[in-house]
């Protein structure tokens, strides 16, 4: 699942982040995690963990030892909501990296 399209004018870094814990749900996900599930380095991820966070599209939690992060809830698509559907645009967009 991808995050809201309101969310996709981004940084590239930030919208697979954004995909990635939306992907993942209400779990949330590590930095370790993000780091394997996101194509960029660790720079870029955490430029784009912060500029998110700035922005309030992730919420941190702290589980005893480890730290998670979610997305906020205004990111997360209504599954029931066809405005969520990728495009054909989106697709080719995420494709030819336009």
């Amino acid at each position: 699942m991808a995050a809201k399209r309101e969310f996709r004018d981004r940084d590239d870094a930030q919208v697979a982040v954004l995909d990635a814990l939306v992907d993942r749900g209400r779990e949330g996900m590590t930095v370790l995690e993000l780091r394997a599930a996101v194509d960029a380095d660790i720079d870029r991820i955490e430029g784009a963990l912060s500029a998110l966070k700035d922005d309030g599209l992730i919420e941190i939690e702290h589980e005893g030892d480890r730290v998670l992060i979610h997305p906020a809830d205004r990111v997360i698509p209504d599954p029931n909501d066809d405005a969520g559907e990728r495009s054909v645009f989106d697709a080719l967009r995420d494709r030819f990296g336009l």
